[in-house]
């Protein structure tokens, strides 16, 4: 073996991956008692009132041509482009062969689904009057768009940037998963289907559950066994050799 020639020992692969959905979803759980909370400050008379008056300063800029984009935006949030990018995205690995990855994603992104449906039936708020689009039918607070898009697209950009060698393809990467997650939350603001408190609760949720999740799925590898490594070929008898036994 060359010098400059190293074995990594390889893990085994996780078969209690889906352990990480009842454990992740406890720990999600324990995080909304602090978020309910934070909330019954968000939701104060004051921040209501602050509320209001970003809403307005927003819609002071609006224009036919931004109102387009922002409706065009805001579609990347919508939960039938974050389905169809999720499939793919688990295709492909599925093509890669790459299953943990996969497990990964269906984890984090049915555990998202299930955080913003509990959140929005848990604090009941109602929405704004939209400026520009049909009210929707559901709760305001937090925003789902928000949610679901932070999950999906920092999870896209996490697996994109480990893929790639360049530090500046790494960063190229998560600068427009971020441009892409702000300008949904900020066309949230804009349609006037959303509170600024609700987009940014939105995000809060996402990250503490991104976050439990992070933090089982490590818990969970780092007890795996180490697979057994190959003997270093110095520590391996050769026929001119004598046995360990013959010594």
């Amino acid at each position: 073996m060359a010098v400059d020639e190293v074995t990594l020992p390889q893990r085994s692969p996780n078969a209690r991956w889906f352990a990480v959905i009842p454990v992740s979803l406890g720990i999600a759980v324990g995080s909304l008692l602090l978020f309910a909370w934070l909330a019954e400050v968000v939701l104060s008379e004051s921040v209501v009132r602050s509320d209001e008056n970003i809403r307005a300063f927003v819609h002071r800029f609006a224009s036919p041509a931004l109102t387009h984009a922002m409706r065009f935006m805001t579609n990347f949030g919508d939960w039938q482009i974050i389905l169809c990018g999720t499939v793919i995205l688990l295709g492909v690995l599925a093509y890669l062969r790459a299953f943990d990855y996969m497990k990964l994603v269906a984890i984090t992104m049915t555990g998202g689904g299930i955080l913003d449906g509990v959140l929005k039936d848990t604090f009941h708020r109602q929405r704004p009057d939209a400026f520009f689009v049909h009210q929707p039918t559901t709760y305001s607070f937090p925003s789902g768009h928000a949610l679901i898009s932070l999950c999906f697209y920092t999870l896209l950009a996490g697996i994109m940037s480990l893929q790639w060698n360049k530090w500046w393809q790494r960063m190229l990467t998560w600068m427009l998963a971020t441009c892409a997650i702000a300008t949904i939350g900020f066309s949230r603001i804009y349609l006037g289907v959303h509170w600024p408190s609700d987009v940014l609760a939105g995000y809060a949720a996402a990250l503490m559950w991104m976050g439990a999740v992070r933090w089982v799925a490590l818990k969970l590898y780092e007890r795996q066994p180490l697979a057994a490594a190959p003997a270093p070929e110095h520590e391996i008898p050769t026929p001119e050799d004598p046995t360990p036994l013959e010594k």
